[in-house]
């Protein structure tokens, strides 16, 4: 449960990166000037601190070799106990140099010492190596090597002390009289040092955070001014977008922004005075298109009357003038087919169009039309084939109107068929219905593809329709899948066939997954599959 909601937080905020560009300006200032500073302040904090190393280092070897100094000096100045060698005071000399050394150490963070004895000497007499009580294991081999290897230098050698403080222990070579060479140790605690360094690390992060802190707020403000009439612009431009085209950018100012919202109010008016007038044309259009076929129809009704009286005596006529009638009732008929398009073209383009749902079995359906349209194909020489593998078929849609797409696609199939078999496929699944018309005509080229669907358009303005298309039945059949929120597609290649799938949701307002049928269509499946 807690993987979910940290997915979900971090899909929100995913989204929110995409959306709000004042949300990724600010968040990319401020990491970038995180960034900066923290490079920034890591520098300034190594170079202060090897600064107060270096500072501190030298005052502890200038304060080593005073003390170098002295103790050599209390070493020379030593004189022999008489007849009992100098034994006795030898074991006193160690205290000498601690009582005079750790004083004057302390005031530069001296706390311990040690006097050790350089090893394989040979003398007789020798000093025993002393120490004071709080010296810590810190002296390494390397550190005694270097101090007598260079016995005219302090050594010395950064270390940790028992409390874990960072300390500096500084070696130097001295020489007792009879007693041979020795090693003089001290050690210094440089917690203070530490401690400098740390106050400085934390001013720098608390001045870093408030830095950025300070830009992010910056950063806000600026994105905001600039931002925030965008956002209107944004607004603005959707409100347009739906229709309300009476909006507009509050123009305030002389600047970049109010340069902008001049520019686009005047857009703005010039798109509305276009599309207010392409409004009223296409308004104009309409009415001219249903008044004419209205006025048409009364007129055309007197023709067909006419015609048909004629059409009933053309056997008591010549050859020529019965040839004429029969003519003229076909001529009749699909003038009255026209109409009706034009009519119910100019119905979707007021948007006046409405749907009839009910739950319809499509294969059912499928075999009425293609029950329908058997007599035009036989007659042309091309076998109907009706696919249904099996599924769920039923479906809300408006009968009639699918109907009429069935006839359309047939017709068109049995137009371009060229006498070979048409097969009309139908399947489902859990959300959608598909049915596709497949023939093996003649096709079309990829450019013909692209303007199927455009109204009074052939692909050979040279072929003549021959079952009387009018030119309109593809458009309509493409507003009435839109209509039932689905889509009627198109393949063809030019000598193999053509096929039109049809794909409508099996609950309107529901969306389509995936169609059931392949486009292009597999063609084993199409010539394979039983009869319904």
């Amino acid at each position: 449960m807690k993987i979910l909601d940290w997915r979900s937080y971090l899909g929100r905020l995913v989204r929110f990166w995409r959306t709000s560009l004042q949300f990724r300006t600010v968040t990319i200032t401020v990491v970038l000037s995180g960034l900066a500073v923290l490079i920034i302040g890591s520098s300034i904090v190594v170079s202060i601190g090897n600064n107060l190393f270096a500072s501190r280092s030298n005052q502890v070897q200038d304060e080593a070799r005073s003390a170098h100094n002295l103790a050599q000096g209390i070493f020379d100045a030593a004189e022999p106990a008489g007849d009992q060698g100098p034994t006795v005071e030898l074991d006193s000399l160690p205290g000498t140099v601690r009582d005079k050394i750790l004083p004057s150490t302390t005031t530069q963070g001296g706390t311990a010492f040690a006097i050790l004895r350089t090893p394989g000497q040979t003398t007789s007499a020798i000093m025993q190596p002393a120490s004071s009580t709080n010296f810590p294991d810190v002296v390494t081999e390397a550190l005694r090597k270097r101090v007598v290897a260079d016995p005219q230098h302090v050594q010395f050698q950064s270390v940790t002390l028992t409390d874990g403080s960072p300390g500096l222990v500084v070696g130097s070579n001295v020489t007792v009289p009879s007693a041979g060479s020795y090693e003089l140790y001290l050690v210094y605690d440089l917690s203070q040092v530490a401690v400098t360094l740390n106050f400085v690390k934390q001013t720098l992060l608390l001045g870093g955070l408030a830095l950025i802190l300070l830009i992010g707020a910056v950063t806000y403000i600026v994105v905001r001014l600039v931002v925030g009439p965008i956002r209107v612009a944004a607004e603005t431009s959707e409100k347009l977008a739906a229709g309300q085209l009476e909006q507009r950018i509050p123009e305030k100012g002389d600047d970049v922004i109010a340069t902008l919202a001049r520019s686009f109010n005047g857009m703005a008016d010039s798109l509305q005075e276009q599309i207010t007038k392409l409004a009223e044309l296409s308004r104009l259009q309409q009415r001219f298109v249903s008044d004419v076929s209205h006025e048409l129809r009364t007129p055309l009704t007197t023709i067909r009357l006419a015609g048909d009286v004629l059409y009933d005596q053309r056997d008591s006529f010549e050859p020529s003038t019965a040839r004429t009638a029969e003519l003229l009732r076909t001529q009749v008929q699909r003038f009255e087919v026209l109409l009706a398009d034009l009519l119910e073209v100019s119905r979707y383009d007021a948007g006046a169009v409405e749907l009839e749902l009910e739950p319809t079995n499509l294969v059912r359906l499928v075999e009425d039309a293609v029950d329908t349209m058997r007599p035009l194909a036989d007659e042309r020489g091309s076998a109907l084939r009706v696919v249904a593998p099996g599924g769920y078929f039923e479906a809300e849609v408006d009968a009639r109107r699918i109907r009429r797409v069935l006839r359309n696609l047939l017709g068109n199939a049995i137009e371009h068929g060229e006498g070979r078999p048409i097969v009309v496929m139908v399947d489902s699944n859990a959300s959608a219905i598909a049915l596709a018309v497949r023939d093996y005509g003649i096709g079309m080229k990829p450019s013909e593809v692209s303007r199927v669907f455009d109204r009074f358009w052939r692909a050979d303005p040279s072929r003549q329709r021959t079952i009387g298309g009018t030119g309109l039945g593809l458009a309509i059949s493409l507003e009435d899948a839109a209509l039932h929120d689905g889509r009627l597609e198109v393949w063809s290649e030019f000598g193999v066939g053509t096929c039109f799938r049809l794909t409508l949701p099996r609950e309107r307002g529901k969306p389509i997954v995936s169609s059931p049928l392949d486009l292009p269509p597999d063609d084993s499946i199409h010539l394979g599959g039983e009869d319904a």
